[in-house]
């Protein structure tokens, strides 16, 4: 916080998968402790825009292409288990709208996941529907994630980025 503002920042965005910046269980479940959190930044010069979830938003939706490069954003507890680290990331995003509401702000910030990233080049040939159902289960997977969002009164934000699903604004629409 101290180094955001002596380069002239009014805000920051804190990686919520970061231990050293947040403790996100800590922070859905107290709001004492989030008042803490604010305070350090406001004693600092800054306010506090938001959460960023990306690595876990990532990890909501892998495609198993990928499990290995991205097994180390989520704990050694859930490594070498997909499954286990879908779930690891699904509870992260519900935490983070928790933390947020105890933050009171109302914005965070996320990747959607690559389901249909290693299709999305049409060579080789893909068999017709790959890209339709990866976006169908995209959606069912984030669709509880964002009604919890909404429950705890937080709009998120996805970045359009190579390596997710949403890179543009044809596939954000899709999504």
């Amino acid at each position: 916080a101290g180094w955001a503002a002596g380069h002239g920042y009014a805000g920051v965005q804190i990686p919520s998968w970061d231990g050293r910046m947040i403790d996100l269980k800590k922070a859905a479940e107290s709001k004492t402790y989030c008042d803490e959190v604010k305070g350090v930044a406001k004693q600092n010069g800054v306010e506090i825009t938001e959460l960023s979830t990306h690595l876990q938003g990532h990890l909501v939706a892998i495609h198993p292409t990928y499990d290995e490069a991205v097994d180390g954003f989520a704990p050694a507890s859930v490594q070498g288990n997909p499954k286990a680290r879908q779930e690891w990331a699904c509870e992260q995003i519900k935490l983070s709208a928790k933390a947020s509401k105890n933050l009171g702000i109302t914005r965070q910030v996320s990747f959607t996941g690559a389901l249909a990233w290693p299709f999305l080049y049409p060579w080789p040939p893909r068999a017709p529907g790959v890209i339709e159902e990866a976006f169908k289960e995209l959606g069912a997977r984030w669709k509880p994630l964002l009604n919890v969002l909404q429950d705890n009164g937080v709009k998120i934000g996805f970045e359009l980025h190579p390596g997710e699903d949403t890179f543009d604004g044809a596939t954000f629409e899709m999504f």
